[in-house]
């Protein structure tokens, strides 16, 4: 049977297509997921306090920046990030920008939190998401991954803390990029930050269903 170079050629080019239009919807999809990348604040926060008792405060107003590191005192990659978490927070708090662990396993009791906050040496407040109202509202995934909000209480960043795990028990020798700090300073100047969404890697927020 003849060979019909011309109809292969397309259905090569159709098929690129389909590819690249995918990769295109989930980017899409990537950028637009969480409520925070809209021209709306986060509004009230609600969370559940080592004292269990619940806390909630207005995202707007509070800083110039606030940044939330998702945590569980089980996740091997959260506990190594603890320094770099302690040096971020040692540049940028005295320039008035509020840290805190959001701590999402509804399983871990407030005696295992104190101790890993103590043993880790996190020097910022604790705060829990036993029922993931937090976590759905931004979009979050894994632990460790941070979220920005800037004075108004719009969400400008999500993802990673740097490129230094390139999988889950893969790291580089040391992180080639800065992404959280770069967020970070980006939102304290009033600019877009160039990447508001990066992959994390880490351990999985389980689904409470």
């Amino acid at each position: 049977m003849p060979r019909n170079d011309g109809l292969i050629g397309w259905g090569v080019l159709i098929t690129a297509l389909v590819i690249v239009s995918g990769c295109d919807t989930r980017k899409t999809e990537l950028a637009t997921e969480g409520r925070g990348f809209d021209d709306k604040g986060l509004g009230t926060l609600r969370f559940l306090g080592l004292d269990d008792r619940w806390i909630e405060f207005e995202a707007a107003g509070r800083a110039p920046a606030t940044v939330f590191l998702f945590a569980r005192t089980d996740c091997p990659v959260s506990n190594r990030y603890a320094p770099a978490i302690r040096r971020l927070y040692e540049l940028f708090h005295p320039r008035g920008v509020k840290f805190h662990l959001v701590y999402v396993n509804p399983g871990e009791d407030v005696d295992s939190i104190r101790r890993h906050v103590h043993d880790y040496g996190y020097p910022f407040e604790a705060l829990r998401d036993p029922e993931h109202q937090f976590v759905t509202q931004v979009g979050a995934r894994v632990t460790p991954e941070a979220v920005v909000l800037d004075a108004e209480g719009q969400m400008t960043y999500r993802g990673r803390i740097d490129n230094w795990y390139s999988d889950f028990g893969k790291s580089r020798p040391v992180a080639t990029t800065r992404d959280l700090a770069d967020a970070i300073e980006a939102t304290l100047a009033g600019q877009h930050v160039a990447e508001p969404i990066t992959e994390a890697v880490g351990c999985y927020i389980q689904d409470l269903k």
